[in-house]
């Protein structure tokens, strides 16, 4: 598992989709992106810039509810790419049993900037999905891939990424902002 950190929430121009960009905790090159919806990316932006809200909104419920029911969110985990659809789970710590709770990545992200727990990737989807981010260019690097030794691409799975691909190619992330953090 790869500790990651929200970089940013961007708005593709195009069709106006959010997309979570995620980054590696020990290197300031790797990134993930993550299609998210509206909803959730509000939900993820308010907490991150600590805005002030009167009511709690669905998130905060979920946190509340979690906490009076006496557990506690430890970890949350994406945990598999598959068809295009990224998986996640919550871990949860109830008296002292783990519980993994599926979850779509962007409520588990929701769930996790309210609760200030770390945000793990496994390494496999990293592979797969990540992005390596030249430092002085903030353009991504087209190299050759590795995939997991153990599994195979099919093309059709490679033809329904290149609509990520062509995203993730447009993306230009100001670097010099992000090494100041």
């Amino acid at each position: 598992m790869i500790e990651m950190d929200i970089d940013s929430i961007r708005v593709h121009l195009m069709n106006y989709q959010r997309v979570v960009i995620l980054k590696e905790k020990s290197s300031q090159q790797r990134y993930l992106p993550i299609w998210i919806g509206g909803a959730e990316a509000e939900s993820i932006a308010i907490k991150l810039q600590d805005v002030p809200i009167a009511r709690p909104m669905t998130h905060d419920l979920v946190t509340n509810i979690i906490g009076k029911l006496g557990a506690k969110i430890s970890a949350i985990v994406v945990s598999d790419l598959t068809d295009d659809t990224f998986f996640a789970k919550i871990v949860l710590d109830d008296d002292g049993s783990q519980v993994e709770i599926d979850s779509r990545p962007s409520d588990a992200i929701a769930l996790a900037v309210r609760t200030k727990v770390p945000i793990y990737v496994d390494e496999g989807v990293l592979e797969r999905a990540g992005v390596l981010i030249d430092k002085e260019t903030g353009k991504p690097i087209t190299e050759a891939r590795t995939e997991e030794p153990d599994r195979e691409v099919s093309e059709d799975e490679l033809k329904r990424l290149s609509a990520f691909r062509d995203f993730v190619d447009e993306l230009d992330l100001d670097l010099g902002e992000s090494e100041r953090d």
